[in-house]
Formats: structure tokens, sequence, C-alpha cells
């Protein structure tokens, strides 16, 4: 397994995103995901097997993939990339090209660290505008989860609207390269050489 993405937080240390193991890191990952506070993540009643079958399912997708995020060495949160040309928007919005979806999906933490949330998706942000082909990320939450769409709002995303999908009614926002900069300022300080995109995985 190896880490694809570094990046330094001036208040908070060493963030990274690394390559998933759907075996090894299913136990993990079913803890995550099934935890009370992963409620929009959609997997509550996962087992497991459906755990290890899901990243599987994303490993071998040609436009989804799935990352283990560091932070000071230790797994910390989970990031997702697709095409949503491809993946999850598919006829629901203006797709344009260079458009990148993300999830992201924080640790349980028994002591919450100030700053924490921010940092990851700072982190996440910066990893997909690594790429020079992003020209926008976008995202779909949950419209209940008011909670992400404060923290979409401090990193640049601007909302376009609700949308509706069959699992939920989303809350579609955009976020272009200039506005991700604009809102982190210079507190992101990535490695541009861990940058580089595994060969196979989705523009």
């Amino acid at each position: 397994m190896s880490v694809i993405f570094t990046r330094v937080d001036d208040r908070l240390g060493a963030f990274a995103l690394r390559t998933l193991d759907p075996e090894a890191d299913a136990p993990l990952l079913h803890g995550w995901v099934t935890h009370p506070k992963a409620a929009f993540w959609l997997m509550q009643d996962a087992d497991e097997a459906q755990v290890i079958e899901e990243y599987r399912r994303i490993a071998a997708h040609p436009h989804h993939d799935a990352y283990l995020g560091l932070w000071r060495g230790s797994p910390a949160f989970l990031a997702e990339r697709y095409d949503p040309a491809h993946v999850e928007l598919v006829g629901l919005y203006d797709h344009q090209p260079g458009d990148v979806g993300m999830h992201f999906l924080c640790a349980p933490a028994g002591a919450p660290v100030h700053g924490f949330t921010r940092a990851v998706i700072h982190t996440v942000m910066a990893w997909l505008f690594a790429d020079p082909a992003t020209r926008r990320v976008v995202v779909e939450p949950d419209v209940r989860n008011t909670a992400v769409h404060a923290l979409n709002a401090a990193v640049g995303f601007e909302v376009v609207g609700p949308i509706a999908k069959p699992e939920k009614g989303a809350l579609l926002s955009v976020c272009t390269r200039a506005r991700f900069e604009a809102a982190a300022g210079p507190t992101t300080a990535a490695d541009p050489a861990a940058a580089t995109r595994e060969e196979g995985a989705p523009a």
C-alpha cells in the first residue's frame, strides 16, 4: 500500500492518502461506516463482508476509487474520488470537462480535535486539485447534512441547488480551483511529487 499524496497542515501536522486494501482495511472501515455519526454514508446496516464487497466494487470501477487518509501516520479518514459523468450524478447536472466528484468521511473520534475535519477536507481538496486536469470539484451531500454544507462553504464550494437522487435528496455544490485556493490561503502545503495520479485512476 503506497502513499499517493501528502500535505502538512500548519497547526495539525502531516496528512496523507494511501491506497486502500478492501480486505485488509475492512475491519477498520466497518467500524467507521457503521458508526452512528456516519449515518449519511448510508452503510449503517452493513456487515464486514458487505464493506469488503463495496470497496472491491469501487477498486474495480474505471471511474471511481477510494483511499485511506492518514493523520500523523495513523488511519483517520476515508476519501473517494469519482467521475460524475459516469458515477453518482449521471444525467442529474450540467457536467463540464474537468469535473471530479468527491466523498470524504472522518473516523469517529474519542476526543474531538479542533479544526480536524476542516483540515481533512482541505487535504482532500488539495489532493484533487493537484491533478492539473481537475477544474472543479463536485459534491452531492444529503440536504440534511448541514455540518458538511458549512465545511464545503468554508473551502470554497458554491451551492448549485437541490437534486433528487435515488437514495437521497442531495445539495449539489461545486468548487473551482480559484475558489479553493482563495479559501485555503497559505495553510495548504502539499507535496507535488507525492500527488502523482496512480496509473489507471479515473480523470
